[in-house]
C-alpha cells in the first residue's frame, strides 16, 4: 500500500524564516500530504531549532565542524535522513557544502530556494545579503526568488518556480531581502513543496514540467 504521507526534512543554518513559512503553510493545509517530520541544523543554537521545537517537530544538530571532511558530513546527513524515512529534502538557508552522497540518496528530491531570478546572481559566493548587494549594484529593476531542484552544480538544477519582485528606488540590501522573502520566497517555496507532494513535478533533460498545467 502506498505511503500516504510525504515526510519532509528541512535543513537550516540560521533563523529559519523559510522553515516558518513551511510550518505555517502546513498548518493551513497547503502542503498537500506533506508533513515536516525532521529539521536538521548545521550548527547548534540557531533559532530555527527553536521554531521546530515550538511546533513539535523533531530537530537535530549535525554540526559541520564535528566532521573531518565534506564526505564524512554528507554521509552522516544522508544516513540521518534515510533513517528518518524522508521523501523530500528542503534546503532553507542551509549554507553548508554537501556532496553527491546526498544527491544520490535523494535524486530530484532536494529543493532549494534562492533569493534571485536564476540564472542572475547565483552560483558560488552568492548567498544571503550578497545576492541583493549584487542586484542593487547592477541596477536591476526586478529581482525575485527561484525554487530549483538541487544538483551537484551550485544553483544550476532544474527550475521549479520563480516569482519576480520589483526593486524600489532607495532600496538597500536589507529592504530588498525582506521584500523578496515576503513577496516571493515564502509563497513559492511552500507551493513547490505542495507540487512535489502531489506528484506533479516531472524532471526531464534538466527541465521541470508541472503536470496538470
Amino acid at each position: 500500500m502506498p505511503k500516504k504521507q510525504t515526510n519532509i526534512a528541512v535543513l537550516v543554518s540560521g533563523g529559519g524564516t523559510n522553515l516558518q513559512a513551511l510550518i505555517d503553510a502546513e498548518k493551513r493545509g497547503e502542503l498537500g500530504n506533506g508533513k515536516i517530520t525532521l529539521v536538521i541544523a548545521s550548527k547548534a543554537g540557531v533559532y530555527a531549532l527553536e521554531r521546530a521545537e515550538n511546533n513539535g517537530i523533531e530537530a537535530k544538530v549535525l554540526a559541520r565542524k564535528e566532521y573531518e571532511s565534506i564526505a564524512d558530513y554528507s554521509k552522516a546527513l544522508a544516513d540521518a535522513m534515510k533513517q528518518a524515512d524522508i521523501d523530500l529534502v528542503v534546503l532553507a538557508g542551509f549554507l553548508t557544502i554537501i556532496d553527491e552522497q546526498v544527491y544520490n540518496a535523494f535524486p530530484n528530491r532536494i529543493l532549494n530556494v534562492h533569493p534571485a531570478l536564476i540564472p542572475s546572481f547565483c552560483g558560488k559566493g552568492y548567498y544571503g545579503l550578497r545576492v541583493h548587494e549584487a542586484a542593487l549594484e547592477k541596477g536591476v529593476k526586478v529581482s525575485g526568488a527561484t525554487v530549483h531542484i538541487v544538483t551537484p552544480e551550485c544553483d544550476a538544477g532544474p527550475i521549479v518556480l520563480q516569482k519576480a519582485v520589483e526593486v524600489m528606488q532607495g532600496d538597500d540590501p536589507e529592504t530588498l531581502q525582506r521584500r523578496i522573502m515576503e513577496q516571493a520566497e515564502w509563497k513559492i517555496l511552500p507551493e513547490a513543496v505542495r507540487l512535489f507532494c502531489d506528484g506533479r513535478i516531472q524532471v526531464e533533460n534538466n527541465r521541470v514540467t508541472i503536470k496538470g498545467e
